[in-house]
């Protein structure tokens, strides 16, 4: 069966619940706090509850954030493919949700932002795989250089996720240059396909994504609780979400992406897959913390009450 290769960064979030953030300078109190694995885990873990196995090409930390880390993965069937820790920590991010269900992060790097490429040849990648990528990979320099020259090293049978993520906002970095024509499913958001095509709305981005990724790539844009837009060889289709009462959005992009490569992985076409990756987003946001999606039974029993079937 094939598998999620996820090379991105499993951190651990500190994740606060407040009213309003302060102004700078000022305080506030946080109604909940809890250490929780995040950035990376959050894919891997929707997509392992959705049925696909997951492999973690990752570094983990030596220290309690790397405990934490393996901790959640073991937990979660989620195997480690890099046996060895790392001499520093894992990183640690503050994630903090407002009352709109908005949320704002300040992270701090640790021993996830290194990778080498004899790391990334200690599990050898096969047909049919599908290696996710995330933009702020692009952004370490510990990893960056060595995980691109990985990727576009890959064989076509192997499917490579792209997702930008906030912080790389444009085509013309020479790392991105290299990474996209090896580039088969990009995943994000509205707001972040926007920022990285400088374009004014969904349609537009898209367009643009088409000029600048493979003529035969899947592009899936999320946006919020309208749902999302797939798009591929000039085939565009919008994919309405489902009404729910959202009380924190921390991970359901991630929920959406991890669930809808598990999609496509067990055969579902893209608009199939699409579905299901909404609900889960849906389910994630009516639930605190960074790692929320639902399973395979939850994901079947919205589509089910929504759409009868």
């Amino acid at each position: 069966m094939p598998r999620l290769l996820h090379t991105g960064q499993v951190m651990i979030d500190l994740v606060m619940a407040v009213d309003k953030l302060p102004q700078s300078g000022g305080d506030v109190l946080a109604q909940s706090a809890s250490f929780e694995a995040g950035g990376g885990f959050n894919v891997m873990a929707a997509a392992r509850r959705n049925g696909l196995p997951v492999v973690y090409f990752g570094r983990h930390g030596t220290g309690r954030f790397g405990d934490l880390a393996r901790e959640a993965m073991n937990a979660e069937g989620i195997r480690i493919g890099i046996a060895q820790r790392a001499e520093r920590d894992t990183g640690v991010c503050v994630a903090v949700t407002d009352a709109s269900a908005e949320r704002s992060f300040i992270s701090y790097i640790g021993a996830e932002g290194e990778l080498t490429a004899e790391d990334l040849a200690s599990v050898p990648a096969e047909a049919g795989d599908y290696v996710y990528v995330s933009g702020y990979s692009l952004l370490h320099g510990g990893k960056a250089q060595a995980l691109v020259e990985w990727v576009v090293g890959l064989p076509k049978a192997i499917k490579v996720v792209f997702d930008p993520g906030p912080l790389v906002d444009s085509p013309d970095a020479p790392l991105m240059q290299a990474l996209s024509p090896r580039i088969d499913l990009w995943t994000s958001n509205r707001v972040e396909a926007l920022r990285f095509t400088g374009a004014l709305n969904i349609a537009q981005a898209l367009d643009r994504l088409t000029e600048s990724l493979p003529a035969d790539v899947l592009m899936v844009v999320r946006d919020g609780p309208q749902g999302c837009w797939i798009n591929q060889r000039g085939d565009r289709q919008h994919v309405p979400g489902f009404k729910v009462e959202a009380v924190d959005s921390n991970g359901a992009g991630d929920a959406h992406a991890g669930v809808f490569v598990a999609g496509l992985a067990q055969g579902l076409s893209a608009l199939e897959a699409a579905r299901r990756a909404n609900a889960a987003a849906a389910l994630a946001v009516t639930r605190w913390g960074p790692a929320t999606s639902p399973g395979i039974a939850e994901v079947d029993k919205l589509i089910r009450e929504t759409f009868g079937d």
